[in-house]
């Protein structure tokens, strides 16, 4: 199974309310995953976080350098983000030796998933229907990334944070955001408050290490949700009681009036 996936699925299943949590999950530390997003072919400052990420256009040229990097922290799991060409190689993807993937709903071609364990993280844009998303979980991924159609700069908005604990209350699967540099601890913890199980930061060239680190340090420091917080909504049924019948009028026979 992917030790990204795994962790993803652990951290959830700590955090979920009482009566539903295992022995097992209860002694797992929950905490906010950190995914640091490369565009540059460095492993600096990845260590800090809890998973990497490489953005490729091309499955050919991804599986020497997803090796490379995978040496250089054989503690942390590395995943590919398609882009370009390779959405039409989804079925190479067990060929770059990567511990989960990332692709578009929009533009990848429909495979089967690979047979090795690979983790499945659907990238589904945030204007999607909501009876579109629901599908999601049905689908054989084990994850979903929510982004913007076109790129977003800035701090996150109160808009942005409504969206998202929308999609978390309609996913029974983990789900991840990407933040923007500077994200503050107030506002971490209130997107693991909203039901956000992973965070993807896109590493810069200037200062990496440093801003990984400290995004590290206030993740490590930020408290868990409580279980009122985390629990998802339930829809609410009406119920209708039976009411009486109502009385049935019957004619009088007009025969006794006309004797």
């Amino acid at each position: 199974m992917s030790k990204f996936i795994d962790r993803l699925t652990r951290s959830t299943q700590a955090t979920s309310p009482m009566g539903f949590r295992t022995a097992q999950s209860a002694a797992v530390k929950p905490k906010l995953q950190l995914v640091a997003v490369l565009t540059a072919g460095s492993a600096t400052g990845v260590s800090a976080a809890d998973a990497g990420l490489l953005r490729i256009s091309r499955v050919d040229a991804g599986g020497g350098v997803i090796k490379k990097l995978a040496g250089a922290t054989p503690d942390i799991p590395w995943g590919v983000w398609l882009e370009a060409d390779a959405c039409g190689q989804m079925d190479r993807v067990a060929e770059l030796g990567c511990d989960f993937v990332v692709f578009p709903a929009v533009g990848t071609a429909l495979t089967a998933p690979p047979d090795d364990g690979i983790g499945m993280v659907l990238q589904i844009e945030s204007s999607v229907p909501e009876g579109q998303l629901r599908t999601a979980n049905d689908l054989p991924v084990d994850a979903v990334l929510v982004t913007a159609e076109q790129a977003e700069s800035g701090p996150v908005t109160w808009d942005q944070l409504m969206l998202w604990r929308r999609f978390a209350g309609l996913l029974a699967k983990p789900l991840l955001v990407s933040i923007p540099h500077n994200t503050g601890a107030d506002e971490l913890q209130m997107l693991w408050d909203a039901g956000i199980t992973g965070v993807i930061f896109v590493a810069g060239p200037d200062n990496t290490t440093g801003e990984l680190i400290r995004l590290r340090q206030v993740i490590d420091g930020l408290r868990p949700p409580s279980p009122r917080k985390k629990s998802r909504p339930e829809a609410i049924v009406p119920q209708i009681s039976p009411g009486r019948e109502p009385a049935v009028e019957t004619e009088e026979d007009d025969d006794d009036d006309d004797e």
